[in-house]
């Protein structure tokens, strides 16, 4: 067995799909959709992972959890040094410390937002602290991308990869073009052909 991406429609597993394209590898797909009711995963992806998350990857046999490991691991073997900065450098400490800002600071507030905000006046008393936070973390974003439109360096690594899905949560709710950076940063991602593979490939998604 080779490479497998366990892969939700709607999901963090499109930038894993999206990595492997760029990587030019081969790999299957099992395909889950979400519950048209709840917006939950299957039951069927416990049978792989006991709390039912996607992405999973598997490499020869080995299911991989957590889109930062996934991506790390993708890099390591398979990106020939091109998607990760050179080791020891000051780049390569950036680049770790954004492949967890991707999943751990910056996606609570916007998951808080998502989830919270459904509770219409009941969020009335946490939504100010969540609206402040969600602001703050994507104008940090915005600040620290560079001039080449990327995070690290002037070419795409795995913490670009990483940020796409917080980037593109971004886009879609900031109706005024709050942030035109990161408005650039997903369209170019979006126009690269691996992507746009990956998009085909992996159906629906609605950061597209």
């Amino acid at each position: 067995m080779g490479i497998v991406v366990h892969h939700l429609n709607n999901s963090r597993s499109q930038r894993v799909l999206w990595l492997l394209e760029e990587l030019g590898l081969e790999y299957d797909i099992v395909f889950y959709q979400r519950d048209s009711v709840t917006n939950l995963a299957p039951p069927e992806l416990k049978a792989i992972n006991p709390l039912g998350k996607s992405p999973l990857l598997e490499i020869d046999g080995r299911v991989i959890e957590e889109s930062g490991a996934i991506v790390q691991v993708l890099c390591d073997r398979y990106g020939s040094d091109k998607f990760l900065p050179e080791p020891g450098s000051d780049d390569a400490l950036r680049h770790l410390e954004l492949m967890h800002f991707a999943e751990g600071s910056a996606m609570l507030p916007l998951m808080l937002n998502l989830y919270i905000g459904r509770l219409g006046d009941a969020a009335a008393p946490l939504m100010p602290r969540i609206t402040e936070q969600v602001s703050s973390h994507l104008h940090y974003l915005e600040s620290i991308l560079r001039p080449s439109g990327h995070f690290i360096g002037d070419t795409l690594t795995g913490a670009d990869v990483m940020l796409s899905f917080p980037a593109e949560l971004c886009v879609m709710r900031d109706t005024t073009v709050t942030y035109p950076k990161l408005a650039a940063f997903v369209a170019a991602s979006h126009a690269r052909p691996a992507w746009q593979r990956a998009r085909a490939k992996g159906g629906q998604y609605f950061g597209s």
